[in-house]
């Protein structure tokens, strides 16, 4: 007997609509759900443990995001025809429905929670990872799994200043806006897009129209819900608590937090301070109370916390001043330096109070462009950006396990806030590669200035610079104070991680997490007019530094030099298996690169010799030369025969013609070496095919005064 089918529609308002199912697959988990638009066909599935592990006291939530070949009727790419590890492009989804998941949750809730969402069947005119969050939710909502409000996320695009919900990838190629929403129905959780330098003004409009589309999506979620049969919450093992314990801690360390946090202080010394009254707390209970109870190293720890984030944010509220004396406004010191490394094309370091990030920028050509072969999208990329974090970057020795979810998703907001700074006419392949060396509070951001740095510095011609900050966000209720340029403490203790690049004309990219519910469109507003200030601020040091880039690539740094020739002297360029290309390459030391667009070969020439370009670029033009009919040129002798001599155009080095012993001079020749020798240079017409034998023609005796006739005696 098939089961019954539950589905729900969202109507886009556009003639699309989207169609949320339940009842048929993956019954077994604690709830599932089927994402339908067009031909695109996601399922959404959560299952969480019924018990937290021992020791857990924090949410272990996993967010799965695959894209599976076969939904495109396409083999995975390599050796192995199997999807292995995440694309970049699916590890950035997951990171979407994470950040607006993780913090719904309820505090106290510790079971292992593993959300899966796959694409099952791609439409290309769908994007499936707006789909995600809305699968995620879905799934949510018929499980018994506590949650405290149901979510959906929505992409947003502009075409000539009309907003859409969830364009296709080609729409978006005419868009002035990429931005995705995660929201609940009350209140903005996550945004993160790119923009072409609008105003803060066109970024509040864009987020509020995707939010009421996210109403709509989240009241269909209910409806569903309610028609399969809303289950009843679990029940879990909620943390332990001690009132009395919290109390001692708190009137012993509060007032002492207050004071260090108040007083203004650098990373390790206030980490210290920190510390020991931590030490100090923890042995205001005898070794016998916590033999006696088995929890209370684990109370005292949790309760310490607890008043140290209450002391510290109440610091800002009550005072203005932040952990390390700054006022709300004020930013950092800023120090920058470019050409710090003699070998590379371009470098910067960026140094921002403690967080400092060293930016490399590398020239190539189209063959070291990024490729991207995913189910959902095929292409290439001639910009990118990688991002690594080390852990020595914050004071810190752990093992190294690869490139982690954070550096993907801080290097890609990098790159979204520089890309569109790259003029449509850059010749190179670029890639940007940040090492951060200091942590402590928004190094994407440092990335995103110290990538603009050394692309000017390599001589890349940007539109225009780009400069970034990150902000924060205090709050109890009823008082709020927005900060600019957080340290690693006010993120992790605060209620918001705004990040905003841009330049002088707009915003190039943004990136926001809120931490709590109900933040008002008055407070964001806010935020973003402090965070143009403050990223006004910093771009003007970044000025100061190099105020333009540099006019010339460096001299060890590759020139590149574009030639579009005829698509039919393809071939003769490359050669017969390659060897003409090749043996061009050797001589020259250059790289040559030979894509067909448009039935014509766009020749990429990259080399540091001058000279060797030169020669490239003098083969080229031998290659393609054609003479035209009845035009002059100059030829050398290169070799001598009995009927004539092999000359070579001058101009066009190892095009050979056939100068015939008839065409030499108006004298009838008997000895082709009275009339030219070896290396002679002189002028010929080009006279186009011999009509006999089909071979072109040259003649040096028509450019010569022709003698005159002589007289018939009578």
């Amino acid at each position: 007997m098939i089961p019954q089918l539950f589905v729900e529609k969202i109507d886009l308002g556009d003639g699309r609509s989207i169609t949320i199912e339940t009842g048929r697959l993956a019954k077994q988990a604690d709830g599932s759900v089927v994402v339908r638009i067009g031909k695109t066909v996601i399922l959404g599935t959560v299952v969480s443990s019924r018990k937290a592990s021992p020791g857990i006291d924090f949410l272990p939530l996993t967010v799965d995001y695959r894209e599976k070949f076969a939904a495109a009727g396409r083999f995975p790419g390599g050796f192995f025809k199997r999807e292995a590890r995440p694309s970049d492009n699916e590890v950035l989804t997951m990171r979407l429905v994470d950040r607006v998941l993780r913090p719904l949750f309820p505090s106290d809730y510790h079971a292992e929670v593993q959300v899966m969402i796959q694409l099952m069947s791609h439409d290309e005119d769908v994007m499936p990872d707006a789909l995600a969050g809305l699968a995620a939710s879905a799934a949510l909502a018929l499980s018994d799994i506590p949650f405290e409000t149901l979510i959906s996320e929505a992409r947003v695009g502009r075409i000539d200043g009309k907003f859409i919900i969830n364009p296709s990838r080609a729409q978006l190629e005419l868009s002035d806006i990429d931005m995705m929403i995660g929201a609940s129905t009350d209140s903005i959780a996550m945004v993160e897009g790119e923009m072409k330098e609008i105003s803060e003004a066109e970024m509040l409009e864009a987020i509020k129209f995707a939010h009421e589309h996210i109403k709509v999506q989240i009241a269909a979620q209910e409806r569903l819900a309610n028609a399969f049969g809303k289950k009843e919450v679990r029940t879990y093992e909620t943390e332990k608590t001690d009132e009395d314990v919290y109390a001692k801690v708190k009137a012993y360390a509060y007032d002492k937090i207050y004071a260090i946090a108040s007083k203004g202080s650098a990373k390790q010394e206030r980490s210290a301070a920190f510390a020991e009254i931590k030490a100090e707390t923890q042995s205001l209970f005898t070794e016998e109370e916590y033999v006696e109870n088995a929890d209370l190293a684990g109370l005292v720890g949790k309760y310490f916390y607890k008043t140290n984030k209450e002391a510290v944010r109440n610091v800002t509220l009550d005072l203005g001043t932040r952990l390390d004396g700054r006022k709300t406004t004020e930013i950092r010191d800023i120090w920058c330096e470019v050409d710090y490394l003699p070998s590379v094309h371009g470098s910067a370091l960026f140094t921002r109070g403690e967080t400092q990030a060293l930016a490399t920028a590398t020239l190539g050509t189209s063959r070291e462009a990024n490729q991207i072969d995913s189910p959902s999208e095929q292409g290439e990329e001639k910009f990118y950006l990688h991002y690594n974090f080390p852990p020595f970057s914050t004071g810190e020795a752990r093992p190294l396990r690869g490139t982690s979810r954070r550096e993907v998703g801080h290097g890609n907001l990098a790159q979204r806030a520089l890309k569109n700074m790259i003029p449509a006419e850059n010749p190179y392949t670029i890639r940007i590669v940040s090492e951060v060396l200091e942590s402590n509070g928004s190094s994407s951001m440092a990335t995103v200035c110290a990538g603009t740095l050394a692309l000017m510095d390599a001589g890349v011609q940007m539109i225009r610079p780009v400069s970034g900050i990150a902000m924060g966000l205090i709050t109890d209720g009823e008082r709020f104070a927005v900060l600019s340029d957080i340290l690693g403490d006010e993120d992790h203790l605060g209620d918001m991680d705004f990040k905003v690049t841009g330049t002088s004309e707009g915003i190039t990219a943004c990136q926001m997490d809120i931490k709590i519910d109900g933040l008002k469109y008055e407070i964001m507003e806010q935020a973003l007019a402090q965070a143009r200030d403050g990223r006004l601020h910093i771009l003007g040091k970044l000025i100061e530094t190099l105020a333009k880039p540099n006019a010339d690539v460096k001299v060890h740094a590759p020139k590149i030099i574009m030639r579009t020739i005829p698509g039919n002297f393809i071939g003769a360029l490359i050669g017969p298996g390659g060897k003409v290309i090749q043996e061009l390459q050797k001589a020259t030391g250059c790289t040559i690169v030979i894509n067909e667009v448009d039935e014509q070969g766009v020749v990429e020439i990259l080399g540091t010799d001058p000279d060797g370009i030169a020669k490239v670029l003098a083969k080229i033009d031998s290659i393609i030369f054609k003479p035209q009919m009845g035009e002059a040129y100059e030829v050398k002798v290169i070799k001598m025969l009995d009927f004539g001599a092999v000359v070579e155009y001058t101009d066009a080095p190892g095009n050979e013609v056939l100068l015939h012993v008839s065409e030499l001079a108006w004298e009838r020749t008997e000895n082709v070496a009275d009339v030219v020798k070896m290396g002679d240079v002189f002028q010929v017409k080009y006279l186009g095919l011999d009509p006999k034998t089909r071979k072109e023609k040259v003649s040096r005796k028509a450019l010569l005064p022709r003698p005159p006739r002589e007289e018939k005696k009578e």
